[in-house]
């Protein structure tokens, strides 16, 4: 869950081995000239829903640990380096959530890397439905939270097939989404724990997507991002306006605590593809029907032809 702003720790596993650097210049090589592989709306769409329906996936759930399971295997069965990142979230109540940041990395011999974020939990309550019975329900949050990693895995299956002209690494965040509202230090753990142990990891560029499966969706300038990274942001909606996707606008919008702004803070070029104006968000009806192909496909092809494009 990203938060308006009221203001406006096992590690990264090793990107470089002696072993495999000559290979990755291979490959590196044979991406020369080729056209970026085509991605899958619908494709995406049926990641979106295989999280849905392994239920309520929030912190120390049975659902969250299949979800974790899931998104590990999914990710080596597409040919990632992976590597796992647990680590222990203090919520300020005292309460203690057990979580692990999912890692796979592409073309890890490269020294330019572009990381690809999102978060994969889920929220533990309905905070924000307009029916006060059901505020204390799970959401099935087929937006906030799997339309992101929906996304992503089906980049990571694309990379399997077509390997990245440069080092791509997807991080999928655990512990965005499980605070209290208003308490901002309890939400984005994954991120601040990942960005705390960077260990000397800079990447050329670091973007988080968010709430990007809505069916209406329009994707506008958040305020950190745009403060912080406008040469990045310029990228990436330049792209966007050449394949003459409506979903993205230069319009400026709000500023949001979400798994971008721990990566700001510490040093990374990073932005937030994020629709905040999602009338279901923190509701019980954040369902797949909210969602379409089309919109994971608009931000999919920006994030691949993004990619392609740093040969």
């Amino acid at each position: 869950m990203p938060l308006r702003s009221l203001n406006s720790r096992h590690s990264l596993s090793p990107l470089f081995s002696a072993s495999i650097l000559s290979l990755s210049i291979v490959v590196l090589c044979s991406c020369a000239g080729k056209e970026p592989p085509r991605f899958d709306g619908e494709s995406a769409f049926r990641f979106l829903e295989e999280q849905c329906e392994i239920g309520f996936r929030y912190p120390g759930s049975p659902e969250h640990r299949k979800l974790q399971r899931y998104l590990a295997g999914s990710l080596e069965r597409f040919g990632a380096n992976l590597s796992l990142q647990p680590f222990d979230g203090v919520l300020t109540t005292g309460d203690t959530l057990h979580l692990i940041n999912v890692i796979g990395n592409y073309n890890t011999g490269s020294g330019k890397r572009i990381l690809l974020g999102a978060h994969f939990d889920t929220r533990p309550m309905a905070d924000r439905d307009p029916d006060p019975a059901k505020r204390s329900v799970p959401i099935t949050g087929a937006n906030d939270g799997a339309s992101g990693v929906a996304v992503l895995l089906e980049i990571a299956r694309l990379l399997d097939a077509d390997p990245p002209p440069v080092g791509v690494d997807i991080v999928l965040f655990d512990g965005e989404d499980s605070g209290e509202a208003g308490v901002a230090e309890d939400f984005c753990l994954g991120s601040v724990y990942f960005a705390s142990n960077l260990r000397g990891y800079m990447p050329y560029a670091a973007i988080v997507v968010d709430m990007i499966g809505d069916r209406d969706l329009l994707i506008k300038q958040e305020g950190f991002s745009r403060a912080s990274s406008p040469g990045l942001y310029e990228e990436i909606f330049s792209i966007a306006e050449r394949l003459e996707l409506k979903q993205f606008s230069r319009e400026y919008g709000v500023s949001l605590i979400d798994d971008h702004l721990p990566l700001i803070q510490a040093g990374l070029n990073a932005v937030d593809l994020i629709d905040f104006d999602y009338e279901y968000w923190h509701t019980v009806e954040d369902t797949p029907d909210k969602c379409s192909p089309e919109s994971l496909e608009a931000v999919g092809r920006v994030l691949i032809e993004f990619i392609w494009q740093q040969r």
